[in-house]
């Protein structure tokens, strides 16, 4: 490799878009690879459906986007950040990974670097992407090319955390390969290096941070069911044992996503390969996978206590978190669907996520606020902007009389200004 890195970054996410447009603004000669024609073409016109990038912050770093193969060629350093999901039985589904690897290993020459972002269990990197590597390619790991591992730690809709603040783990196969990836992100990272003493090292500090999250959020949760049960507010609670200086602040919720609701699995998959039964990071999935169903039967339950069984529901918001578009892994979603085995008509609404993403992957229409039924409940499920800023106004907009069951998943609404003849239910 040559002292001018040409980087192309293969996926063009939340992760591979950011990643690009830094590499790019630094002036690297960077190529911007996506098997999704229409998200090339979007971007070629400066919009980012993601909504992480402005037309004219696109304009000024001036990338090259394609997602023609042989345009990768004159690449020497390739970055992957493709997604990698779980699949039915929620195990890993590394198709979208090893396809980036085949197409990577047919543009692969000597001296060149591949280097992974995408999640994965511990030994993934070298056990199931460099043989295609090598395969496609006729080249061989560790003589004529190299590979590292560096995390992402992109959080969607996050102004304030973004790439280059946030201090970047970096390995590599060897000392040298690891230094010269430690250098090309260290230019655009200001918050750091942490330099990995391994591949796998590197993967497994990955999974573990969104396993963390996930049983902490799913200890919330099932703190949320008992307090419900004792008749206490679990934001009360909260709110009091946060006074506490080595008190966490998690709080319960939907988790959903690309990240938190699947990196455990990949964590866990790998454990059961070696013989181990992971016990407490599967029991935080099993909890947190519930709660939909619980807001749903809740809302049932509701519902039959006021005497409207053929009730109708209006939801706000259907992303996996607010102020993002991405709807992948939705748990305001399987709240919906649940509620719809009970027979309960759902108006959903969102006001970033896509109709037709929406259609498509889960079967749910979208409505405008304006354009809602009036219903017997409404739950606000995502704390998009606009329905903070709308707080009661907005929802009680949506009921019949302004009346009836509010359920307030994320905690937005203010309860010392609670209309008259609304039930307000909290997680």
């Amino acid at each position: 490799m040559n002292e001018n890195p040409n980087i192309a970054v293969i996926g063009l996410g939340y992760v591979g878009l950011p990643l690009a447009i830094a590499f790019s603004r630094k002036g690297y000669k960077t190529i911007c690879f996506d098997i999704d024609r229409s998200r090339i073409e979007e971007l070629r016109r400066g919009h980012d459906r993601t909504m992480e990038f402005q037309p004219h912050e696109l304009e000024e770093a001036r990338p090259s986007f394609t997602d023609a193969p042989a345009d990768l060629q004159p690449a020497n350093i390739y970055v992957v950040t493709v997604p990698t999901p779980v699949d039915s039985a929620r195990q890993p589904d590394l198709r979208a990974l090893l396809s980036a690897s085949r197409t990577i290993g047919k543009a692969l020459s000597k001296g060149n670097i591949v280097v992974y972002e995408s999640t994965v269990f511990p030994g993934a990197t070298e056990e199931e992407c460099v043989p295609v590597l090598e395969r496609e390619s006729g080249l061989t790991c560790g003589v004529d090319f190299t590979v590292g591992y560096s995390p992402e730690r992109i959080n969607p809709g996050d102004k304030q955390h973004r790439l280059e603040d946030i201090c970047k783990v970096v390995a590599g196969q060897d000392e040298r390969t690891r230094d010269i990836l430690a250098s090309i992100y260290g230019s655009i990272i200001k918050a750091g290096i942490h330099l990995a003493p391994s591949i796998k090292v590197a993967e497994a500090a990955k999974v573990i941070e969104n396993s963390q999250r996930d049983i902490n959020i799913a200890f919330m949760n099932e703190l949320s069911e008992i307090f419900e049960r004792l008749g206490i507010d679990t934001g009360d609670v909260l709110t009091a044992a946060r006074t506490k200086w080595n008190f966490l602040p998690f709080f319960p919720g939907l988790v959903g996503g690309h990240c938190i609701g699947v990196d455990p699995y990949y964590l866990t998959y790998r454990s059961e390969r070696e013989g181990y039964h992971p016990q407490v990071i599967l029991s935080g999935r099993r909890i947190n996978d519930n709660v939909s169903q619980r807001i749903a039967r809740e809302c049932v339950r509701m519902l039959l206590q006021s005497g409207t069984p053929a009730a109708r529901v209006a939801m706000l918001g259907l992303t996996f978190k607010e102020n993002v578009p991405d709807l992948r892994n939705s748990k305001a979603a399987d709240v919906v669907l649940e509620l719809r085995r009970f027979g309960i008509t759902v108006d959903v609404a969102d006001s970033l996520a896509s109709s037709s993403d929406a259609q498509h992957e889960y079967g749910i229409s979208l409505t405008p606020v304006g354009d809602m039924a009036k219903a017997d409940a409404v739950i606000v499920a995502v704390a998009h902007r606009d329905y903070i800023e709308g707080g009661w106004d907005l929802v009680t907009s949506l009921l019949k009389d302004g009346r009836g069951i509010v359920m307030d998943v994320k905690g937005i609404l203010d309860r010392s200004t609670k209309p008259d003849g609304v039930k307000l239910w909290r997680l």
